[in-house]
């Protein structure tokens, strides 16, 4: 009996320690927005390097994988390059969850086409024709007798959402407005950025940070993506990056949110070329 006993104890023992080991080492799940799943990640390296018990895995999917992940529970903190829907707000509230949205900065949504086209300005309403497919050629803009290539992000993608409804719908005037048929849409910033290098009749978008020589940036009415004009709130295309996360007293989840918002996150912001939103 004596010898049970202690075995019942050790196993309860046992149980207890991996009980309270599996709880300290929770992963945090950052899912969501591809434009900011890199400053996202650096941000919660650092907050990882000062946190040594805190494990946090960073992946993207685009900002509706990311809310719905964050509802449906398999995801702690939400990425979103747009603004939460209200049908998200809806579904979340019944299943009696209440939402927190976090600005961890501003991006400016930068169009980009080849080096080597000619272009170096365009106007938001032709902008706003080429992307829904009344302007299709290159030489009804001044450039080459060339079909114009148009590269979207994908439907689950926060900025193909922001891109239509400030660009292709022109601020909502043009509700019913859509994509042209012959777009192109790509899975992430990177290949269409990776398009347009290759493509010299190739136009697309991308977020800000993922700006780089290799592509050309357009300004649009005259004003160029930059930080000091984004800040400024001058560039026509600029918008706020969110985290979404459901109000907790989970100490890791509000530790990283509270260090995004320090003034050691909000460098990583900058230093990812986005504009710190503090």
């Amino acid at each position: 009996m004596k010898i049970k006993k202690f075995f019942l104890m050790s196993l309860l023992s046992m149980m207890g320690a991996y009980s309270t080991t599996a709880m300290a080492s929770k992963v945090i799940q950052v899912k969501g927005s591809d434009t900011i799943v890199n400053v996202s990640q650096y941000i919660a390296e650092e907050y990882m390097g000062k946190n040594k018990d805190a494990r946090i895995a960073v992946t993207g999917g685009g900002s509706g994988v990311g809310i719905s992940s964050l509802i449906n529970g398999t995801a702690d903190i939400g990425m979103a390059s747009r603004n939460i829907k209200e049908k998200e707000i809806k579904a979340a509230e019944e299943k009696g969850l209440k939402l927190k949205e976090v600005v961890i900065g501003y991006d400016g949504i930068t169009v980009i086409v080849n080096e080597n086209n000619k272009l170096e300005n365009i106007t938001h309403l032709d902008l706003a024709k080429i992307f829904r497919g009344e302007i299709t050629n290159w030489k009804e803009l001044g450039g080459d007798n060339a079909k114009i290539v148009v590269l979207s992000r994908d439907s689950s993608s926060g900025t193909h959402e922001f891109f239509k409804e400030h660009v292709v719908r022109e601020e909502n005037s043009k509700k019913d407005a859509e994509y042209g048929k012959a777009t192109l849409y790509m899975p992430s910033n990177e290949s269409i950025k990776q398009e347009a290098k290759s493509n010299k009749y190739a136009i697309g978008y991308i977020g800000m940070g993922y700006m780089d020589k290799t592509v050309k940036s357009l300004s649009v009415d005259s004003i160029m993506a930059n930080v000091q004009n984004v800040a400024d709130k001058k560039y026509p295309i600029a918008r706020e990056i969110f985290w979404y996360v459901i109000e907790t007293d989970n100490k890791t989840i509000n530790g990283l949110v509270d260090f995004a918002l320090s003034k050691d996150g909000q460098r990583v912001v900058a230093d990812e070329g986005f504009v710190p939103a503090k």
